[in-house]
């Protein structure tokens, strides 16, 4: 039985069970079941993963299943999977179990809200699991689209202005993307035969370099303005802050990284010529993402608005290190897509949650937190020192990984790069520290913050998940690490050849 794709069966099933639920108390109950048994699935094939590669036979994915779906364009629904898109399943699974449960009080248009949050999920786990380039590109189109709506509708502040300007900017960056994907397709079979989108079987193939040079600048790019690549991240912030709790979290958390995915599983891997001779024009825009979102981070006051600036840091970080094109720096890439996700998915379901006692988020009107809401305090605190990348949580582990892979390259120019990037880390410790410092402690500023009451039981179920994982990793993190690392030798391999 082809079991990966009730990934996308459980979600479509919970939506078709949410049409029939009632009341509200219905629609949490169901969305909450069907996100729980996604997230035992995606526990599963992890522990199926790590069964199969203690054996030894282990190659390139597994549970693969080809199915013809358009003849006439040899369009197949082919899925499978290897350590990393599991991780990422692992990851949008977490994310979206706990995504459920920040939003559990959410009561305008109940029941649209989830089924639309879900429909995002669902196509976020379709194209982790996609094999077919056509396939994999309909179902990144369902994660971005159904943002418009949940911002559009259920945001705050300027929520129509920010979620047009974040549709514009992404389907710009789908139209690069198909151009991309087609000029793949029109140049798999160089040597004469039927045209594939299988990206396994054009992976087997050489593209010609004239094409790489065209299609891989349309793909990487196309790709890098959902992974909020500069000049073109601009469309996040705004996205992010008026986006309610869940979607931020979903927004950052997961897709987000399905940029990053897509810049490594299609334009590097497939058009390894032309990533290896235009890796320095982005390694300069991914450099200045980094520190460029972290001082952007300084100025904020308001707290999503930090978070976001943030989030364009870590981000340009795992694109940094992927153009580093070798195997720890690569590793690193996928540990920090895993922890950024689940720390600042944590970081804005805290932020949502203070936001619904004091109802603001500027900072500078808040203060002494700590004394009435000491949880939500205290989690804010160690998503803070994860995201500074303090030893004991993934961060720590994901960073040291890409800066000790940057590192091996010799050449002035990767090492002027690797050091400017590394400086980003002095100035999120200013920035986490300066905000812990004036939302937490200190006295308290309104005397009707006083009356406020700390999480409930669902908020503490949502944010200790989170936590869960970043602090597993962050201890154990050899398991995960190794995960990817056995799915990276054909990448490795392939990029080998141009870095000599």
């Amino acid at each position: 039985m082809d079991i990966l794709s009730f990934l996308v069966i459980i979600p479509v099933l919970t939506v078709i069970g949410i049409l029939f639920s009632n009341n509200l108390k219905g629609t949490r109950v169901i969305s909450a079941i069907g996100m729980g048994v996604q997230l035992l699935l995606s526990a599963y094939l992890v522990f199926y993963y790590l069964a199969v590669k203690g054996t030894g036979d282990l190659h390139e994915m597994i549970m693969v299943s080809d199915h013809m779906w358009f003849p006439s364009l040899n369009i197949h629904y082919v899925v499978g999977v290897d350590g990393i898109a599991i991780a990422m399943i692992a990851l949008t699974a977490i994310i979206t179990f706990a995504g459920i449960f920040a939003s559990w009080e959410m009561k305008n248009l109940h029941r649209e809200f989830f089924i639309t949050l879900i429909l995002l999920a669902t196509g976020v786990f379709g194209f982790f699991i996609s094999l077919d380039l056509f396939t994999m590109f309909l179902f990144y189109e369902l994660a971005v689209i159904p943002m418009y709506l949940l911002i559009g509708i259920w945001g705050t502040g300027p929520k129509e202005a920010s979620a047009m300007k974040l549709t514009l900017m992404l389907m710009a960056g789908s139209a690069l993307l198909l151009v991309g994907i087609l000029g793949l397709y029109f140049n798999s079979a160089p040597d004469g035969g039927q045209y594939t989108f299988n990206i396994l079987e054009i992976s087997k193939v050489h593209i010609p370099i004239a094409a790489q040079r065209l299609f891989f600048p349309l793909t990487f790019i196309g790709f890098g303005v959902l992974g909020a690549l500069f000049p073109f991240h601009t469309w996040s912030p705004d996205g992010h802050a008026s986006a309610p709790t869940a979607v931020s979290m979903l927004h950052a958390g997961v897709l987000m990284k399905l940029g990053a995915y897509g810049c490594f599983r299609i334009a590097m891997f497939l058009m390894p010529e032309a990533a290896h001779e235009m890796a320095w024009i982005f390694i300069i825009l991914t450099s200045i993402s980094v520190v460029y979102g972290a001082f952007g981070a300084i100025k904020q006051k308001d707290l999503k608005y930090i978070n976001a600036y943030s989030s364009v840091s870590h981000v340009g970080l795992i694109l940094f290190a992927l153009l580093m094109m070798n195997k720890v720096a690569v590793d690193g890439a996928i540990l920090q897509m895993i922890s950024h996700g689940l720390m600042t998915a944590l970081f804005f379901a805290l932020i949502g949650m203070i936001y619904g006692r004091t109802h603001t988020r500027d900072i500078t009107k808040m203060g002494g937190l700590m004394k009435v809401i000491p949880f939500l305090s205290v989690m804010y605190i160690i998503a803070g020192f994860a995201s500074l990348g303090l030893p004991g949580f993934s961060g720590f582990v994901a960073e040291m990984t890409i800066f000790v892979g940057a590192f091996q390259h010799s050449d002035m120019f990767h090492r002027v790069a690797t050091i400017l990037v590394i400086s980003s880390i002095v100035v999120t410790a200013v920035y986490v520290l300066r905000v812990v410092g004036i939302l937490l402690l200190g006295p308290i500023k309104h005397e009707e913050h006083l009356k406020l009451k700390d999480a409930k039981w669902y908020e503490r179920l949502s944010t200790i998940t989170l936590l869960t994982a970043i602090t597993g990793i962050g201890i154990l993190p050899l398991w995960l690490s190794d995960t990817i690392l056995g799915s990276l030798q054909p990448f490795v391999e392939k990029l080998a050849v141009f870095l000599n």
